[in-house]
């Protein structure tokens, strides 16, 4: 081999194993994405992706320095990634089948959240995964002169394949899922291994070979373009499907012309528009009541009320607001821009008294001045609610823009019908700032709400200040509320900034809720 061959060898290992590097991380983190509208994107579900695809890597690894050993030749190391750039490129063409039953081969199995991602990522991301392993200690075998040398190109060719995976973390979240979507990511990552193999076949003198991965890339790209075709979650009534930055996106119409918002798994359902009523008949109609927890004589009808719903979603809760109180300035904080257009466009959230802003709600605390009489927290990245929006900093922080009569609501999933923990621990923490804490568990669901006023105040001024007013709909929603509304004074653990183990709660929630059966 000559001088300039050689250089141009070591240049080309630099690159395989810069892309290569790039390609692993990207995989990962789209297949994150690539499981959401299956299975969410919950700790469990990140903990056995992650968990399964170090093992793959590790496997990788140990094969990659086999192979090398026994076979040290580039044309050997070119095959390796030509096979993980196809098998990459495939993923979005076999995940369709792989995912769906393993979804309905768990469906009802005890721990099926648990099992069923585990089985969904260990079918999909095996290969491509071991054989991206393989490539950085084959690559530092083939790249040593001698053995004085190792230390220095181990560190070079690693330190490299680390810089190409912190590219891979950042391009597809930030440019190739939000421009092209989570199947394209993946057939572009792997057809660009694969044009990649393509030269480094080239360069290893197998100019015949050099065709396989370009075949193999043509392949990839027409079943790509089938498989981009079909939904990427098919299934009935589907109107509208989509991804943004945050998450999967999807909208249902049954029948009767109700339409509902779903995101990633669709476990819960975070909005509902019906077509010949603003009234849903679920937990956004009770979000209404929160004046009514006031020091009585209060009358929200004789006031200009200022709402704040943090989770605005569709709109949902503002249209009933709006509904029972006439065109009061809301303010909707939805921190994805993208499904506030599916709420426009879908949801007829053209309400001329509602503005929304795109932030985090803790950002939004942050950034705006503004005082509301209600505060309604309605936040979800499904199944948790974001921590930062459950501790006692968050609430002194809703404390000081509300007004000196102010009321904060706050939704809360118990997972199972008797499961307090979640709710205990928001009250528990609302506690430490508002002086009077109640819950009202809905009828309809597993939902509570947790309600905090800034005045202290009893549910016998609930109770007067519904019986006061002539509103149909209040008047039906109170009576409904009847049962499931207590005053709050039990125990649970405070959360802070420091200490908010909501994410753990919400998991053992998840998780005895599903070995006992009882599920939402």
């Amino acid at each position: 081999m000559t001088e300039n061959s050689s250089l141009l060898s070591r240049r080309f290992l630099s690159a395989l194993v810069f892309w290569s590097g790039l390609v692993t991380l990207s995989v990962e983190l789209a297949a994150s994405r690539l499981l959401a509208p299956y299975f969410g994107t919950s700790l469990i579900v990140w903990t056995n992706l992650i968990g399964l695809i170090l093992i793959y890597l590790a496997a990788g690894y140990w094969l990659g320095g086999r192979l090398a050993d026994r076979f040290p030749h580039l044309s050997v190391l070119v095959g390796i990634t030509t096979l993980a750039g196809f098998s990459v490129a495939l993923v979005p063409v076999v995940a369709l089948p792989v995912l769906r039953t393993a979804v309905r081969a768990f469906a009802d199995f005890q721990v099926g959240l648990l099992v069923g991602s585990f089985v969904g990522v260990l079918a999909l991301f095996a290969l491509p995964m071991v054989l991206l392993g393989c490539v950085s200690p084959f690559a530092v075998r083939l790249a040593t002169p001698d053995v004085a040398h190792t230390g220095r190109v181990a560190g070079r060719l690693y330190a490299l394949s680390t810089l190409g995976s912190v590219v891979g973390t950042f391009l597809p979240v930030l440019v190739l899922i939000p421009l092209f979507g989570t199947r394209r990511t993946f057939l572009f990552l792997g057809v660009s291994l694969l044009a990649v193999s393509a030269a480094g076949f080239a360069l290893a003198r197998r100019p015949r070979f050099a065709a396989v991965p370009l075949v193999l890339a043509a392949v990839a790209l027409w079943s790509g373009a089938q498989a981009n075709r079909a939904p990427i979650k098919p299934g009935a009534h589907l109107l509208y499907e989509g991804e943004s930055a945050y998450q999967y996106i999807r909208v249902l119409e049954m029948p009767d012309g109700e339409r509902l918002l779903e995101l990633n798994e669709g476990v819960g359902v975070h909005s509902r528009y019906r077509p010949n009523t603003p009234y849903t008949g679920r937990v956004w109609d009770f979000f209404a009541l929160a004046p009514f927890f006031n020091p009585a004589p209060y009358d929200p009808f004789q006031e200009t009320e200022r709402w704040a719903i943090v989770g605005n979603a569709a709109g949902t809760a503002a249209r009933v607001i709006t509904a029972i109180y006439g065109p009061v300035p809301i303010e909707g904080v939805e921190i994805d821009p993208a499904v506030t257009e599916v709420g426009y466009r879908y949801f007829e959230m053209n309400l001329p008294n509602l503005r929304v802003t795109a932030l985090d709600g803790r950002a939004w605390l942050l950034v705006n001045g503004e005082r509301y009489d209600v505060v309604v927290v309605d936040a979800y990245r499904q199944p948790y609610i974001p921590f930062e929006l459950t501790t006692v900093e968050f609430f002194q922080a809703v404390a000081e823009h509300l007004t000196s009569d102010g009321v904060v609501m706050v939704n809360v999933n118990r997972g199972t019908r008797d499961d307090r923990r979640l709710v205990n621990a928001l009250a528990a923490t609302m506690a430490q700032v508002f002086p009077a804490i109640s819950t009202l568990d809905i009828d309809v669901s597993y939902n509570t709400l947790v309600i905090g006023t800034r005045q202290p105040s009893t549910l016998a001024d609930f109770q007067a200040n519904v019986a006061s007013t002539s509103h149909p709909v209040v008047r039906e929603l109170a009576r409904r509320a009847a049962n499931g509304l207590r005053p709050w004074q039990g125990e649970g653990i405070v959360l802070t900034d420091d200490r908010a183990p909501v994410e753990w709660l919400t998991d053992l929630m998840i998780v005895e809720a599903a070995l006992s059966g009882e599920v939402e």
